[in-house]
């Protein structure tokens, strides 16, 4: 294997400047085939490029060859690489994956750019904009975080628009101002947070129809953790996130997919689904525990506290989680579907 690794590495000498030379290459390289989602044994040139297009759309010249010299190649979509940035520096206009919070935390991560009735809103979790259930409409959103050095009324970005409320055990979810007890201090990648679908509850229902199957939850239990907040100008925020770039779309998420986000705390991490359907008991603190249903789990070393409202993205930058919640070796994301659902949002273009 060692043999036929150096053999690889010393074509790459031989072929990489050509192979640079093609439209849409970022970077070039010596690794392992990838078939079927899966590394092989077999090692390969590898060429990284800003977007992976179907071969029709590409011209003879621009298409590289499945081998060169008998040893096999492969296409891996990285997006635009940047040099990476400080998350909780103040940005504007701010991407996703930056330091942001409501005036009363300290700080948690600006996920992405989403859209509602025409209008653009910037989406994270509850316990990041809406302090666990004690914001009330048209509080103050800052950009970075108080923790990250931000301050009201000079880093004021946005207002609050709409939160689902957290359904804690033993008790409401409150909203509107109180009943969440505590500020949030944004601990959720350390263990924190959650929320209740407030589609499903509005209507009086217990079963709730996401990404083509039923999840049945009962009192108590809460699908996501999210909010938006109005940018006070759409001047102030920018439609990628940091260190990724922009969404393509969105995905669902499954066992085994490769995934990747861009925190406040952790910047540019990647990581693999663990675990689909997780139902999972969320600490916010003393008394505190809130209980969810239909989430998603990845291993150790993704996040950290102050993650919380990252998006979480395939590698075909398709949005598939909203992180909200994690330990020393895992990280809990909402099911984007139901995040969207319980919100009525979509994608920016």
């Amino acid at each position: 294997m060692a043999t036929q690794i150096q053999n690889v590495r010393q074509l790459l000498a031989d072929v990489r400047q050509e192979l640079r030379n093609k439209p849409n290459i970022v970077a070039t390289g010596v690794g392992y085939k990838v078939v079927n989602g899966k590394p092989t044994e077999e090692p390969a040139l590898i060429c990284s490029v800003s977007t992976k297009k179907a071969k029709k759309f590409l011209s003879q010249h621009e298409l590289i060859p499945e081998k060169i010299q008998n040893i096999a190649t492969d296409v891996y979509p990285t997006g635009v690489i940047h040099a990476l940035q400080d998350p909780k520096r103040k940005f504007r206009p701010a991407p996703g994956g930056v330091s942001i919070g409501h005036v009363s935390i300290t700080a948690g991560t600006l996920g992405c750019l989403v859209e509602k009735n025409g209008q653009q809103y910037i989406l994270s979790n509850n316990h990041v904009l809406a302090n666990s259930n004690d914001a009330s409409i048209g509080d103050n959103i800052i950009q970075p975080g108080a923790a990250d050095g931000g301050s009201f009324p000079e880093d004021r970005i946005a207002e609050l628009s709409e939160f689902v409320p957290i359904q804690f055990q033993g008790g409401s979810g409150g909203g509107g101002g109180g009943g969440g007890g505590g500020g949030s201090d944004c601990k959720i990648a350390n263990s924190t947070a959650g929320v209740l679908n407030a589609v499903a509850a509005l209507l009086g229902s217990k079963t709730r129809l996401v990404a083509q199957k039923q999840v049945v939850t009962q009192a108590g239990e809460n699908l996501v953790d999210c909010a938006i907040a109005k940018p006070l100008s759409d001047d102030f925020v920018k439609n990628e996130i940091l260190n990724i770039g922009k969404i393509a779309g969105v995905a669902e998420g499954t066992l085994a997919m490769a995934v990747k986000k861009s925190g406040r705390t952790t910047g540019f991490t990647t990581g693999t689904i663990l675990q689909i359907d997780v139902t999972v008991d969320v600490s916010y603190g003393t008394n505190k525990i809130a209980t969810f249903v239909d989430q998603l789990m990845t291993g150790g070393g993704m996040s950290a506290g102050g993650d919380s409202g990252s998006t979480i993205l395939n590698e075909q930058n398709e949005l598939v989680g909203l992180l909200f919640a994690g330990s020393s070796n895992s990280t809990i994301l909402n099911r984007i579907q139901n995040v969207f659902t319980a919100l009525d949002i979509n994608i920016l273009p």
